[in-house]
């Protein structure tokens, strides 16, 4: 909530008058000083409707299926279930947000959202660098890698994440902090640019690993390679219009950037709630919970699509 608070002093005699204020409180409005240009803001929550229909029960889905294979799992899990368990919240988060902008105008439950959005902010692109730092050192450094491969590692950096989460995200709820918004901006700037340098040096080792005189790659290089590409894709598709406008916020009005230019890149970065679990159900060989014959007519079906006719063997 901002407040406007002006002084008027009456000098006249100082020895008898007090000063007196004349204070105006601005009332609380969920549309937060954009309650004429709320149309990016209505964008991005109806994009964030996707991560209530689609993207709750799919990071469910993935959790379920992390906890089913808990005997046999990847050194990655730990992150991969911690990034599905905050957007599984962050969506939940969002139909609390769509009944307190229609019907409670609440100013508690906008900064319980706030709180949200900013576990949004901060948990998504710490995690994915997880994730990216796991690869990294696998790819690259591999004995580093199995010295290291006991899960306590991977706890301990999550534990540190979900610390600097909960810090950023209660001072996005308190508000009023000054140049707060330059503290998000370096945070992306510097987790894109760690993820990006991170996947682009695992793709190039993987695509240089051929066998000597061999044009195919590994089968499970192979594999790790399409991971690790889907992997860049959703971080460029999602991070990149946070990049590419946020450290240009002052070329603009801060009205257009606050109403207009904030809330559509943020959808962008909202969606990955969806995008990402899909992605890694879609990586998976066998689905835990779903019939073969299920899994079997979905393989069918991709590959029915992928066949082009130049690729069909000839008559």
């Amino acid at each position: 909530m901002e407040r406007n608070v002006s002084s008027s002093l009456n000098l006249t005699s100082p020895s008898t008058q007090l000063p007196h204020v004349n204070t105006t409180v601005k009332p609380f409005s969920v549309f937060d000083g954009c309650e004429h240009q709320f149309e990016a803001l209505l964008f991005d929550l109806g994009v964030q409707c996707i991560n209530v229909v689609v993207g709750i029960p799919t990071n469910l889905f993935v959790i379920a299926i992390l906890i089913h294979n808990r005997k046999d799992p990847s050194t990655s899990d730990i992150f991969l279930g911690c990034l599905a368990f905050m957007d599984a919240y962050f969506g939940v988060m969002t139909i609390i947000n769509f009944i307190n902008f229609y019907y409670w105008h609440s100013e508690v439950v906008w900064s319980s959202t706030e709180f949200s959005y900013g576990v949004k902010d901060t948990s998504g692109p710490l995690f994915l660098s997880c994730i990216c730092l796991d690869r990294f050192v696998a790819v690259l450094f591999p004995i580093l890698f199995g010295q290291h491969k006991d899960a306590k590692y991977r706890i301990y950096l999550s534990v540190l994440v979900f610390c600097l989460t909960f810090a950023y995200s209660a001072a996005k709820a308190v508000g009023d902090i000054p140049n707060f918004s330059k503290v998000f901006t370096c945070e992306i700037l510097a987790t894109f640019t760690w993820m990006v340098v991170c996947n682009i040096s695992i793709l190039w080792t993987l695509k240089r690993s051929r066998g000597a005189g061999k044009d195919e790659m590994h089968p499970m290089k192979k594999k790790a390679f399409k991971v690790v590409y889907s992997i860049f894709c959703i971080i460029v598709f999602n991070y990149l219009p946070l990049v590419a406008l946020f450290p240009f916020q002052d070329h603009f009005s801060p009205d257009m950037f606050h109403c207009y230019v904030q809330p559509t890149a943020f959808a962008f970065l909202n969606i990955s709630s969806t995008i990402q679990p899909l992605v890694y159900l879609s990586r998976l060989d066998k689905v835990p919970f779903l019939p073969d014959t299920c899994m079997k007519k979905w393989c069918t079906c991709c590959s029915a699509e992928n066949t082009t006719p130049a690729q069909q063997p000839p008559a």
